[in-house]
């Protein structure tokens, strides 16, 4: 069969992009399915097929969630508690940042770096790390706090104090990211418009509220719904950083998906396990859709 020049670029494009459309209906697509269908059965991991049960483990989790003392509800109102407190302050921080850096001109490439350097760090090493500067009572922050005069803190040890200390390291982790991209996005806005308000009399409040803020649109939309769908995941530095990686102490630092990992690889209730990912999942499609509804704001240039 001869094919002229361009139906061969074509074909070799649909070849390449099959390569991808494969691996995601194996890796992603298909477990995805598999997960729905086992959330309506009892199945672990030493049956075959489990059995068919309907809605018996969402009915179980809905149960959960008004248990007073329930691992389920701590786990969701913690995931809950990590999105509102960890996003905001993320958010608000790395754009503070990305402005500091974006009017630097010596060494910005160093401290871009070092920004981003414990994002594409492993939150195993960043965990085991934090546990040691958190150590009571003698780690390095209990020592900072020893020359103002202040106890030494349990941090990951107290239940009021392990789900900020948890939150406080998931925010410094991923805050190079949220700096590039907002670094990015300070550098796409043209000069002129800032000439032109400056012109105009306007202060720099007036700029950042007027200029930076609805050119940074889609950039802070992007952000909001990543940062919100990586906390409602949280799950690796959980796990190293509570005591025994059960999220811990009393509940206070677990998420959804550590009960997750607990439902199906500890008490191998695969059933449940996946009636929670479905839940997570449908609770994530929703968040996201509401973000793009009401965050998206349409800028001309």
């Amino acid at each position: 069969m001869n094919l002229s020049l361009k139906q061969r670029q074509v074909l070799w494009a649909y070849i390449f992009l099959s390569v991808s459309l494969i691996f995601y209906v194996v890796i992603r697509w298909y477990p995805t399915l598999l997960a729905f269908n086992i959330s309506f059965r009892d199945w672990n991991i030493f049956q075959a097929s489990g059995d068919w049960v309907g809605f018996t483990n969402y009915q179980e989790i809905w149960a959960d969630l008004f248990k007073p003392r329930s691992a389920v509800r701590a786990a969701f109102w913690n995931t809950l508690r990590y999105v509102l407190l960890g996003v905001p302050i993320q958010m608000a921080l790395g754009l503070a940042v990305a402005m500091m850096l974006n009017q630097i001109r010596r060494f910005s490439a160093f401290f871009r770096v070092a920004y981003f350097i414990p994002y594409v760090t492993s939150a195993v090493a960043v965990a085991f790390v934090w546990l040691w500067l958190y150590n009571w009572p003698e780690g390095l922050l209990n020592e900072i706090l020893g020359y103002f005069g202040v106890a030494p803190q349990r941090f990951t040890g107290h239940p009021d104090q392990a789900l900020g200390s948890v939150t406080a390291v998931a925010i410094w982790q991923t805050l190079g990211f949220t700096v590039i991209l907002f670094l990015a996005g300070l550098q796409q806005i043209p000069e002129m418009y800032y000439e032109a308000a400056g012109i105009d009399g306007a202060s720099g409040w007036k700029l950042f509220r007027h200029i930076t803020l609805p050119l940074l649109n889609p950039v802070i939309v992007y952000l909001a719904v990543l940062q919100t769908v990586s906390f409602l995941r949280l799950f690796a530095l959980v796990q190293n950083m509570s005591p025994q990686g059960t999220g811990g102490p009393l509940n206070s630092t677990t998420t959804v998906v550590l009960e997750v990992y607990k439902e199906g690889f500890s008490r191998f209730n695969m059933g449940y396990a996946s009636a929670l990912t479905v839940v997570l999942f449908f609770i994530i499609l929703a968040i996201t859709i509401i973000q793009l509804r009401f965050l998206s704001r349409r800028v001309e240039y």
